[in-house]
């Protein structure tokens, strides 16, 4: 770490105890406190078919058309980090929802929330790169909404964003989970988190660490061009590798099990977290997705995707949904869902 540049920094214990009376920072964190938000007041209210998928977007068919829906809120502080800003990640959020569900992204909506003496020169830096991420991604913006908060109620701006895409091939679904599925990993992880964590609490580290912010469409269609019968994909936000893992194997009962030594992550993300003492399979990413395919197929879909993506771990024929990973020495341990709030605030 260079300079002496850590000066009120403090990390927040990720266990945090359970609330069933208030809100509590860890409910939006997509661990295990967001999951019991969503069983016990979402899902009784809003229960209906496509909901109980619990996926990163629903399957909604008017009149035989096989679309995808999807959205998404974004409060990320600072609203302008290495590598992207709260404008590109929004769009990119919403895209990478569509496509780990097998849609090509086609249109999004836009609301913003901003927060009265906010700079206009910062909301037209969010509003360009937007606009650069949305042509990036081949998709349209084309509704939205405005609305301006009191000064001190809104960090600046927030923004919500909705979109549709059209499945073109199969569902990809924890459904579709199998016994024997390789899981990939599409790249390095625990970028994003870290480059907002450096940010926010003005750290300097030894190399550059920049957000892994990006569209994913890009990576999902060429593994379907090249005809791999992509099961599942799940993007690996809030709660990073481990709740993407631990939702589907609960959603499929089926035991999953990973090699620490096969995980990529850039010698100064692991450094950052060594020193920070976090778990970088519990840090966020905006640019990385799981997928899960049939074994045969591993090799040629990591041919197909960028240099970094690595075969990570097997589906087991266990009925029970949990996470196992073999570290580097041969011993075993459960890798569980996010118990509380790592990184607060990383989209």
């Amino acid at each position: 770490m260079a300079g002496e540049t850590v000066k009120n920094f403090a990390l927040q214990c990720p266990v945090e105890l359970p609330s069933d009376q208030r809100i509590v920072m860890a409910h939006g964190a997509g661990g295990r406190l967001t999951q019991r938000l969503i069983e016990r007041v979402f899902l009784p209210a809003f229960a209906n078919a496509p909901l109980e998928e619990r996926h990163d977007g629903a399957l909604i068919q008017p009149n035989g058309a096989r679309l995808a829906f999807t959205t998404d809120s974004y409060v990320v502080k600072p609203l302008i980090f290495p590598g992207g800003n709260i404008g590109d990640l929004a769009v990119n959020g919403t895209v990478n929802d569509l496509a780990m569900c097998g849609a090509r992204p086609l249109y999004l909506s836009c609301g913003f929330i901003l927060e009265e003496g906010l700079p206009m020169a910062t909301l037209e830096t969010v509003v360009a790169s937007m606009r650069a991420a949305a042509l990036t991604a081949g998709v349209q913006i084309v509704t939205g909404d405005t609305k301006v908060v009191d000064r001190g109620k809104g960090d600046g701006i927030y923004i919500n964003t909705s979109g549709v895409g059209v499945v073109e091939g199969p569902f990809t679904s924890p459904a579709r989970v199998e016994p024997g599925d390789a899981i990939l990993l599409s790249g390095d992880i625990a970028s994003h988190g870290v480059a907002i964590l450096s940010v926010r609490d003005g750290l300097e580290f030894e190399a550059p660490i920049v957000s892994d912010t990006r569209e994913l469409w890009s990576l999902v269609d060429a593994l379907f061009r090249a005809g791999i019968d992509v099961h599942c994909l799940r993007d690996c936000t809030r709660g990073g590798v481990s709740s993407a893992l631990n939702e589907v194997a609960q959603a499929r009962s089926l035991m999953h099990q990973i090699e620490e030594s096969a995980i990529p992550v850039h010698d100064a993300v692991k450094g950052a977290c060594e020193l920070l003492g976090l778990d970088p399979l519990y840090v966020a990413n905006e640019g990385r997705f799981v997928a899960w395919i049939p074994a045969a197929q591993a090799a040629e879909a990591l041919r197909v995707l960028p240099e970094g993506a690595a075969s990570i771990g097997v589906v087991l024929d266990k009925t029970d949904p949990l996470v196992v990973m073999r570290s580097r020495i041969g011993g075993s341990r459960v890798v569980d869902m996010l118990s509380g709030e790592q990184l607060p605030r990383i989209c």
